[in-house]
């Protein structure tokens, strides 16, 4: 888990953004981290020469393109020394020679140097500040300082460096030597990294940056020399690379012993061709399958209580990141804003859950069945369903159990719940929740969509020879096995962040909705056969994946954007829980004042996909649960983590 922190300011810091570290547990093969290392350093950051003809093409319009260049550069050239080491500094004399656990990088001299630090000095003075001349200031005078001083070739660093024992014996190697070593030089704290605070997006990023590469060089650069074994005196100080943790350490043993490493399995990478099912699914038809009738009795959410606008997005940019501004992002996905919580995801689904169950009136012992879901849960066992059970203080129900059906959660728990409707003849509580906020890391499409916030229904059996208020249920799930993994979590490929691959996932969203139209342009309203049911439907209110894409591929299916409704723009996607959300805020938004006919689709993560056709009545909603960020006077604390064994409080509105 990667969470966010709230800084002393109030504003969200991504750590895993601008640190740079990576989980090596996931890592089995140097290909696999030569991969990680060039998609994530190398591949959008220009080399010395890059930026030098950049300069001489005059190619930089202002200082900020400039500065962004020299930050991703740096990041590139500390590749391998931010991801896997702690440099320390260490005299000569007492640096151990014999231990397997002690590198010395082995650096190549970096040529035409002066050339390429005078004509980046002279660009950066002689182009316009983009938007703060201090601030900008400040960043170069960082990153300056340390490309101006930089002495080695960054194109030819090797990923594994050497022991001592093995640099000794290449009389040839070069390796950082100082005469002396501050202990005492400065460097900036984890709490001034969190608490960089500029007016513009785009320099708060970068300052992290600079700050951040500061830190990789804590002793006076201007007096290091690159020298060779033979070269070194007692007195001296190397800077010794010590593995960050066990298991880089393991990593390099796995790599420097291959057998001890797992060849990927080409024979389990083999693809089957997707085929067609010997016949289509249909939709079931609820009042014609069921003896039970579903009616809704309550809906609640709770939405998480930080707000992460696209601004805060780009004041955490990655260095791994293209450019891109935050109205960049909106006009892309549709959202400005989305959601986060420092709560677990059983919490936010427990406020909810009770907030529900206070709104349709029923104790937790009237409760038959508990259904969660979910694919963001943190926990395993007990799952979050029987946790649910336990703290609403159930003694037993006929089933409390997780669902993972990603985006679908929706119309798969309602599928599931009118069925337990049909054994418990009980209400059943609905619970969809998620939490993408701690799994995302530096993954740019991730952090632009995903949010948190659950929600809750009540389900319960209607009156006998009364009309229920679930008429159609869908749900399916597979495809082609480029769409079924278009979205992974966790992807070790991305050091264990969720993923979205966006080609894949347009194809399996254009896919299952043409096919979901389709089906139900073919079904009769069962109220008046003379028309479909499709025509029949008053609001289509889709899972809130992405408002740009969506609608794209809506228009293309001939739906008019008048027929949807959308709250993605300040929710995000919620995957499971983004439909009764959404279903939450129309309501709250007039869009829905009387009961109507409510189309609801979701598809997503293992190409799943599914549809619920349902009558929402206003009457239904709860009040809003709305929880409180953790507060010292009125104020954020600053540096608050994002996790709380405290038990929040909360209040409705």
């Amino acid at each position: 888990m990667k969470p966010y922190v709230v800084n002393r300011h109030g504003r969200l810091v991504f750590p895993a953004n601008f640190l740079g570290e990576l989980d090596f547990s996931v890592l089995e093969t140097l290909d696999q981290f030569t991969a990680v290392i060039g998609r994530d350093f190398e591949a959008k950051a220009p080399t010395g020469t890059d930026i030098l003809s950049r300069v001489e093409s005059g190619g930089y319009p202002r200082r900020f393109e400039l500065l962004r260049d020299l930050g991703q550069n740096l990041y590139w050239a500390n590749r391998y020394s931010i991801t896997m080491f702690e440099r320390r500094p260490t005299r000569w004399r007492d640096l151990a020679k014999r231990r397997d656990d002690v590198y010395l990088p082995v650096l190549t001299p970096w040529e035409d140097s002066e050339r390429k630090v005078a004509a980046v000095e002279q660009a950066f003075r002689a182009l316009p500040p983009t938007w703060d001349a201090k601030a900008e200031e400040t960043i170069f005078s960082l990153l300056f300082d340390l490309f101006s001083t930089k002495l080695y070739h960054a194109t030819e660093l090797p990923p594994i460096k050497p022991t001592v024992a093995e640099f000794l014996a290449q009389p040839e190697a070069l390796t950082f030597v100082m005469p002396e070593y501050d202990p005492d030089y400065p460097v900036f704290t984890a709490e001034q990294i969190f608490d960089a605070n500029e007016d513009a997006p785009e320099l708060e990023a970068l300052m992290r940056w600079a700050m951040v590469l500061h830190n990789q060089y804590p002793w006076d650069r201007s007096r290091t020399e690159l020298r060779g074994p033979g070269q070194i005196g007692d007195d001296d100080f190397v800077v010794a690379f010590h593995p960050r943790n066990r298991d880089v350490q393991a990593f390099i043993e796995r790599v420097k012993r291959p057998g001890l490493a797992t060849a990927p399995d080409r024979a389990a990478q083999a693809r089957a061709e997707a085929v067609e099912p010997v016949a289509p699914y249909p939709p079931v038809r609820v009042r014609e399958a069921f003896t039970v009738q579903p009616r809704f009795e309550a809906l609640a959410i709770v939405r998480g209580e930080h707000v992460c606008t696209n601004a805060d997005v780009i004041r955490n940019a990655s260095f791994s990141w293209s450019p891109m501004s935050a109205d960049e992002i909106a006009a892309k996905t549709g959202i400005e804003q989305r959601c986060y919580t420092t709560r677990e995801p059983e919490q936010l689904a427990l406020h909810a859950a009770r907030a529900a169950l206070a709104k349709s009136g029923r104790s937790p012992a009237e409760i038959g069945a508990i259904l969660v879901s979910t694919c963001t849960s943190n926990r395993q066992i007990p799952s979050i369903a029987c946790w649910l059970s336990g703290e609403l203080g159930l003694q037993q129900t006929h089933a409390s159990v997780d669902m993972v059906a990603a985006c679908a959660g929706l119309p798969y728990g309602m599928s599931e719940a009118v069925r337990q409707l049909q054994e418990v003849r009980r209400p059943v509580l609905l619970v969809c929740v998620e939490k993408f906020s701690d799994k995302i890391g530096a993954v740019r499409t991730s952090r632009m969509i995903f949010g948190d916030g659950a929600a809750a229904m009540v389900i319960s059996p209607a009156a006998d020879g009364q009309t229920g208020d679930v008429e159609v249920l869908q749900t399916y799930a597979s495809g082609p096995h480029s769409e079924v993994n278009s979205i992974i979590w966790p992807n070790s490929e991305f050091d264990g962040d969720i993923t979205v691959y966006g080609p894949e996932v347009k194809a399996l969203v254009q896919r299952y909705l043409v096919q979901m139209l389709g089906e139900l342009g073919g079904q009769p309203d069962p109220d008046d056969p003379a028309r479909t049911l499709l025509e029949s439907v008053e609001l289509i209110i889709p899972h809130q994946a992405n408002k740009t894409m969506i609608l794209n591929l809506a228009g293309k299916a001939g739906l008019s954007a008048d027929q949807l409704y959308f709250n993605v723009e300040r929710m995000g996607n919620v995957s499971a829980a983004s439909i009764p959300i959404a279903v939450y805020d129309a309501v709250r938004d007039g869009v829905i004042s009387r009961p109507v006919r409510v189309f609801a689709p979701g598809f997503g993560a293992g190409a799943v996909g599914g549809y619920a056709v349902m009558r929402i009545d206003p009457a239904i909603v709860a009040d809003e649960v709305v929880l409180d960020v953790l507060q010292d006077g009125g104020r954020p604390r600053p540096g608050a983590p994002a996790t709380t064994s405290a038990p929040p409080s909360v209040t409705s509105r």
